[in-house]
């Protein structure tokens, strides 16, 4: 949205029953209170107050004449939020640095509070700000819906950056193709994938450093304002060297099943994000009696997949990430010897964006994309 309508926000709190305002009662709270702090033997002029002692006599900031608020500084507030920076904040929605420092500089003066500080190379938010968020999204999303609903969208003219978080699973696999789906109907939006161990999920949404999360099902019981949908199931398949020493002795073709035996005496390579030596893979075992020797461990996918590829290291990949890596790096792709569940993989959004016309559009696309890796039916939750 390049700009609000003044009516177009004063209509939709209207029409969610608040009525917040309402320009005689503006006009009559503005009088009531210079005549509250009028000293009754002064004449009518105008005496020099400091701020303090102005703020002292209008009330609360928050009495500003709305009509006379500037709602463009509320994109200005919701990009500073997203990017937790003045430069990124400029980027996000075509505005130079000098100008949201000043638009910043007008919301501090407005809701009388700093609402950002600088820490390092971040301007992180006061506890006001943190609190103004969530309404201010709120009502920009609803607005947004309000003025690109589902008959008046046009990918083509939608001109913005979509960040999404996820495992190195979905920026191989799904990012690339989601980019050439996507760019094809909307050619001015660009999309942002940062890794999924950065922070909490329903964190980073809360915050709007993220728009969506491609993660594994997780509880989100503390958090009811997360929305989500299945994107698939993914169950393991094992990598090993194409003529792997050791499994071509046994004699065991691709497409078979390792056995156990042999699974557990050849050292494995992991994939950890915090370090940790032991998976789903090992829990599965233990329920057997049988341990397994992780040799290397590794924060993504792929590299685990090439560390197989040139080695006598296996490993147990997701089913979509094995096949395309045997397919670039040349493995060779067995079945697990153990009943290693599959993993629930879901969506993950903020609730204020149900309805928003954009996000809808591109949950769609990542859903297409996802279907085009393995067909499943999705159902929001």
């Amino acid at each position: 949205m390049a700009s609000i309508s003044h009516g177009l926000v004063m209509m939709y709190f209207s029409c969610c029953g608040r009525r917040i305002f309402c320009a005689a009662g503006i006009v009559s709270s503005w009088f009531r209170r210079i005549r509250a702090c009028s000293a009754p033997r002064i004449p009518s002029i105008l005496l020099p107050v400091s701020q303090a002692e102005f703020r002292i006599c209008m009330g609360p900031i928050t009495d500003v004449n709305f009509a006379t608020f500037d709602l463009n500084l509320l994109r200005v507030f919701d990009a500073l939020i997203r990017e937790r920076s003045v430069t990124r904040a400029g980027e996000l929605i075509g505005l130079s640095q000098p100008a949201v420092s000043n638009a910043l500089s007008r919301l501090r003066h407005h809701f009388a509070d700093e609402l950002f500080v600088r820490r390092g190379n971040d301007m992180v938010p006061t506890p006001r700000a943190e609190a103004l968020a969530v309404k201010i999204q709120k009502a920009l999303s609803e607005i947004e819906g309000a003025v690109t609903d589902e008959k008046t969208f046009q990918p083509e003219e939608l001109e913005r950056v979509f960040t999404l978080s996820g495992a190195d699973f979905f920026s191989a696999l799904v990012m690339p193709r989601l980019h050439s789906r996507v760019t094809r109907m909307a050619p001015r939006v660009t999309l942002r994938m940062i890794e999924g161990a950065t922070g909490e999920v329903a964190t980073l949404l809360r915050d709007s450093t993220i728009d969506m999360a491609l993660e594994r099902a997780m509880p989100m019981q503390q958090s009811d304002w997360v929305s989500s949908a299945a994107l698939m199931q993914s169950r393991f398949l094992v990598v090993a060297a194409k003529d792997h020493p050791r499994i071509r002795e046994a004699g065991i073709a691709p497409g078979d099943a390792l056995p156990l035996d042999l699974f557990c005496a050849l050292p494995h390579a992991l994939r950890s994000v915090d370090g940790s030596l032991a998976g789903i893979v090992d829990t599965a075992l233990s329920k057997l009696g049988r341990k397994r020797h992780v040799a290397l461990a590794l924060p993504h996918f792929h590299a685990v997949a090439v560390a197989a590829s040139k080695s006598e290291l296996i490993a147990t990949l997701p089913e979509q990430t094995a096949q395309d890596a045997a397919g670039i790096l040349g493995l060779s792709v067995y079945r697990p010897p153990v009943e290693v569940p599959p993993q629930e993989l879901r969506l993950y959004w903020h609730r204020r964006h149900d309805r928003s016309a954009a996000h809808r559009w591109l949950r769609a696309q990542i859903f297409e994309t996802i279907e085009k890796l393995q067909p499943v039916k999705s159902h929001a939750t």
